[in-house]
Formats: C-alpha cells, structure tokens, sequence
C-alpha cells in the first residue's frame, strides 16, 4: 500500500475517514422501524396501498436521502417525497436517542486506539446532518472525531467531493476512508486514498471486490494502520 503514499512522508500520521451507516452505526437496527413508520404516513394519507419496500432500501443503502425517496417512491410528487423525507429523518432520530441503535462492535476500542496512537479520525456520511449530530451526541463519538461531515455539505452529493473537502480542509495527505459501500470506494480512488471496505451488513461483495483491503471487524483496523502507516 506504500505506492499510495507520498515518498518521505512515512512518519507523518494517517488519517482515517470513517463512513458512517453501516460501517459505524448498525443502520439496520433502526431503519426498518423508521421505514415503516414513513410508510405508514403514507398509508395514513392513501399515497401507498402495499407493502413496505425494506428490501428495495436495502438494495440502495449508501445513497443520498433525495435519491431514496426517487427510488422508492418514482410516481410521487416530489412534494409528498420530501414530506416522506422529514418524517423519516424525524422517526431516525427518535430512535436513536431512544437507544434503538447501536454501534457495530469495537468502534469506541479501535476510535480510542487510533487517538492515542496519534492518528485523526473524521466522518464522511451521505446521512443528513441533523440524524449524524444524533448519533454522534448519542454515543460521544466526538470524544475521538475531529469533525463529521454530511453529504448535505455538498452541492454535488457526491462523496468523493465530500471526502475532497475533508482533504482541503485539513491539508491530509496521508489517508485511508474505511466504508461499507462502493461510494465510500471511489471516494478513497478519487482522492489518491486507500480503500478499505467493511463485509458488513449492507456490503455487497462486487462492491467490496473494488477495495484495497476487506475487514470484517472493524477490530482489524488496530494492525492495518500500522502497517499503512510504516
């Protein structure tokens, strides 16, 4: 991984761009409830006659929230769309601060590591700010974060932007963005970064195939940056 790297640079610290659903926050834990409970809204106003599509979201997960609603709902008016959108956020968020969530196992370990020894930690998230500010407050993870960005930061909605932003704004040179999906992949490609990707729950192994290192725990990540870092 070295050829990733600037030449000389090998003792400046490594910095760790983090995804958010589905590499720190087990999304799945509150996204069906809050899913049906959108739908449900939309029942209530006979604007949707059949099942939740939990599986189609599923499919889909990692896109921005205006895209979601295109997907999910293509024959509605994109004011009922961002009606549908506010509840959901609304219905999130609530149960995040519920205590419906749940990080995935060793986030607070691996984030405490990477502090001591050094290296920095950001978020790149396609979720809104508002539901991000949730889970970070929920669980102080700006006890280790420098800062979170949101997709909504971004006029392009497009992660690799986004993660060029964190890039500018922090004078990185030397970085790793650890996701789930292919977006957090070429968000790491784009940007000259590695690309580490989590088997997790929503990944998908065509998407993970593109990455330069595959973990299943995020656990791993204590040796890998040691290594990367060398």
């Amino acid at each position: 991984m070295i050829m990733y790297f600037i030449k000389g640079e090998e003792e400046m610290s490594l910095s760790l761009i983090f995804d958010m659903d589905g590499t720190l926050f087990q999304t799945n834990k509150i996204l069906e409830i809050s899913l049906e409970d959108a739908f449900n809204q939309l029942r209530s106003i006979n604007e949707w006659d059949s099942a939740t599509p939990i599986d189609k979201y599923r499919e889909i997960m990692g896109i921005p929230l205006p895209k979601v609603w295109e997907t999910l709902l293509p024959n509605h008016s994109k004011e009922i769309r961002e009606q549908t959108d506010l509840y959901f956020l609304e219905r999130l968020i609530e149960n995040i601060r519920s205590g419906n969530g749940a990080l995935y196992p060793n986030v607070k370990e691996v984030f405490s590591y990477l502090k001591d020894n050094g290296f920095s930690i950001y978020i790149a998230s396609n979720g809104l700010t508002d539901y991000l500010k949730a889970i970070v407050s929920y669980y102080h993870l700006d006890t280790w974060v420098t800062e979170t960005f949101s997709i909504q930061q971004i006029e392009s909605l497009n992660k690799s932007d986004l993660v060029q932003s964190i890039i500018e704004k922090y004078g990185i040179t030397n970085a790793a963005v650890v996701g789930d999906r292919l977006s957090d992949i070429n968000a790491a490609k784009d940007n000259g970064l590695v690309a580490i990707g989590c088997n997790f729950d929503f990944a998908q192994e065509d998407e993970l195939s593109q990455a330069d290192i595959v973990i299943d725990d995020l656990i791993e990540l204590k040796t890998i940056v040691s290594q990367l870092k060398k």
